[in-house]
């Protein structure tokens, strides 16, 4: 019952997405787009993750456990103030946490076994995964101990974080599920991911400009006041 809902979350994120990363941001489309693909992407990841624990597949429940920790540290990030979002921050820290630990047992394990595979996926894949997370723990961690973002930095951590969170649907969908192209497309690995190197290239593309200082118009909402 829960693969249909994730078919159809994944595809709908995909197209949300799409809109919410080459919008303006700030600009009311980017705003409406945006928010459509949070509810897209957590239901996604979460179908997708508890499908693949009936399935014994540890490692793309672990991606959609990451994927659900981008989206709501970046929702956070834009929506609420350090201090107004402190204890979210702090739990899903050690989400992140958890999750690198987790992912280097498992490539520890793939590590032991023949053709260096667990699952679906090598040692290389878990290890990769593990300091992603670990990385994203750090960037919690200093967060936290800061106590506030600069502008350019609270907007530079939003666009990577849904824009990595993008990535994960886009490279699974294009990359991951050959079998729902048409038969010459399945075989046409780089055509497929043109895709997913175009939402690399538009998050690097509005980093640079946040953090180089040459946005132009880019109003994000303030973070909600504290009640």
């Amino acid at each position: 019952m829960l693969l249909p809902i994730h078919i159809i979350a994944g595809l709908l994120s995909i197209a949300a997405g799409a809109v919410a990363l080459y919008a303006i941001k700030g600009s009311a489309l980017h705003r409406r787009s945006g928010l459509v693909f949070v509810v897209a992407m957590l239901t996604m990841a979460s179908t997708g993750a508890l499908v693949a624990i009936a399935k014994q597949d540890p490692g793309t429940a672990l991606g959609g456990a990451l994927v659900i920790y981008l989206v709501c540290t970046a929702l956070l990030t834009i929506r609420r103030t350090v201090a107004q979002a402190r204890a979210a921050l702090t739990g899903l820290m050690i989400m992140a946490l958890a999750i690198a630990a987790a992912e280097l047992t498992l490539g520890a394990i793939a590590a032991r076994m023949p053709g260096r595979m667990f699952g679906h996926y090598p040692a290389a894949f878990y290890y990769v995964f593990s300091v992603v997370a670990l990385l994203c723990a750090y960037g919690d961690a200093r967060t936290l101990w800061h106590a506030r973002l600069e502008p350019a930095s609270r907007l530079a951590r939003h666009i990577w974080r849904m824009s990595f969170a993008m990535w994960f649907a886009t490279t699974s969908f294009f990359l991951g599920q050959a079998k729902v192209f048409p038969e010459p497309l399945r075989h046409m690995m780089g055509l497929r991911a043109i895709p997913v190197v175009l939402v690399l290239v538009v998050m690097f593309y509005w980093l640079g400009r946040v953090l180089l200082g040459r946005r132009r118009a880019l109003p994000m909402s303030a973070p909600a006041p504290a009640r």
